[in-house]
């Protein structure tokens, strides 16, 4: 049996080396898990069946085919057009929109979607001329904001619900009390009043835009079909996240795939096109962190870490909860959120019910810090520097303090109201 600080010592190193090679996470996290194995950290068997969590990946796969068709089919984009056209003036829809994105974030997948609506908030920047560095680093922010909602929304929800046994339904309701969903909502509603405030003043103005056409509605059926089997899924079998759910959804993600090839008639060529542009790289990064992680928590050292973390706070509920929140938001404002919710969920759950809570209180602070935190800095969340990628080809460049003038009130604001209300419902 490897020393347990032998592997903590391969966890601090991989976790070294995605930080200063974060383009490379992918192999150095796949690296450090072979490692474990060869060491006998994890024997193959366990790594295979226990520790990486098949269904997850199942689902985040075919989640993302369906993304892709989703915004293949134009509907998002026809969405705000028409929100655009209903609205009283252009600050009520930028702020709408930025609510749509968010919304469209909870089950398509973050980047995308920054993607699909960038093009909306650059022409409706120029129209009222506005800086589009506000409205871009809105589209991110809401996206990271409501991708935490949902099972499907992001990766550290699907992690989250693996590990807590969290089925579609409980990111609602669980134990008869609002979830996850609802604290999220709760940030949304202050996030909302920020951005009106910062458009008021230059969005006063009606704007008309040309409606686009839809190219289908078959992905709109598919994404609706996923939301709902997911939920089938949960109430069936009164549980978390099944094999029947990580099947359902990828069952749909090829189905997906062959209406695009063969009914829509892109051909095989456009299909493999699609395929191979997944973000196969989180899904290899995933794997490796599974497998390391599970090993370090084989070792007992999480638990430890949780009893150190008790003789902290002082058996104080509050000063837990905000120190989680506090360490998350730094931590995910600079280092992938992945690993550390991987590591962490664990730990915040043996504090919980180390106090005589439900662990809720204190996954779900974490599982808010680590997410909304991803919006302090440019680099926070994938979607963050997809926005400023996108804004440099416009020739405006956002620099860090640039960024952090929106992103640091947002995170604040929207993190203090998510955990106000957390708080009060959970404590």
């Amino acid at each position: 049996m490897l020393s347990p600080w032998i592997t903590l010592a391969i966890v601090c190193a991989m976790y070294t080396a995605v930080i200063i090679f974060p383009r490379k996470k992918a192999y150095i996290t796949i690296v450090a898990a072979v490692l474990v194995v060869l060491l006998g950290a994890a024997s193959p068997k366990e790594a295979l069946t226990r520790h990486i969590n098949w269904n997850i990946l199942l689902i985040y796969t075919g989640s993302l085919v369906i993304a892709e068709l989703f915004i293949y089919s134009r509907v998002p984009a026809s969405i705000a057009d028409n929100i655009i056209n209903a609205s009283p003036n252009a600050g009520v829809a930028i702020v709408v929109i930025l609510i749509i994105t968010g919304l469209i974030s909870a089950f398509v997948e973050n980047v995308a979607t920054v993607l699909v609506m960038a093009p909306i908030a650059l022409a409706l920047s120029k129209k009222i001329n506005v800086n589009p560095a506000f409205f871009m680093t809105g589209l991110a922010a809401m996206s990271n904001l409501q991708g935490t909602a949902t099972l499907v929304g992001d990766p550290p929800s699907m992690i989250f619900a693996g590990y807590a046994d969290y089925g579609f339904n409980d990111f609602f309701f669980i134990y008869g009390r609002p979830s996850i969903f609802f604290v999220i909502q709760a940030g949304m509603l202050a996030g909302a009043v920020f951005f009106y405030i910062i458009f008021l003043k230059d969005g006063q103005q009606k704007i008309l835009v040309d409606k686009g056409r839809i190219v289908s509605a078959v992905p709109s059926v598919l994404l609706i079909m996923m939301i709902v089997g997911l939920a089938a899924c949960s109430f069936i079998f009164n549980s978390g996240v099944t094999p029947a759910a990580g099947l359902f959804v990828m069952t749909l993600g090829v189905a997906g795939i062959l209406w695009y090839a063969f009914i829509r008639k892109e051909g095989g060529a456009a299909a493999k096109k699609l395929v191979f542009g997944l973000d196969w790289e989180t899904i290899l990064f995933l794997i490796g962190i599974f497998v390391v992680i599970g090993a370090l928590s084989d070792t007992g050292l999480l638990t430890d870490f949780a009893g150190f973390l008790n003789g902290v706070v002082g058996g104080s509920r509050l000063a837990g909860f905000v120190i989680i929140i506090a360490v998350s938001i730094v931590i995910s404002g600079f280092v992938d959120n992945v690993p550390y919710i991987i590591a962490m969920l664990p730990v915040a759950r043996t504090l919980a019910t180390g106090m005589g809570m439900a662990p809720e209180l204190y996954m779900f602070a974490l599982l808010i810090g680590s997410c909304l935190g991803g919006n302090l800095t440019p680099f926070g969340a994938s979607a963050n520097i997809v926005a400023i990628g996108i804004l440099k080809k416009e020739g405006v460049n956002l620099n860090f303090p640039g960024w952090l003038k929106i992103g640091g009130p947002f995170t604040l604001i929207t993190t203090a109201a998510a955990s106000l209300f957390l708080w009060l419902i959970w404590h």
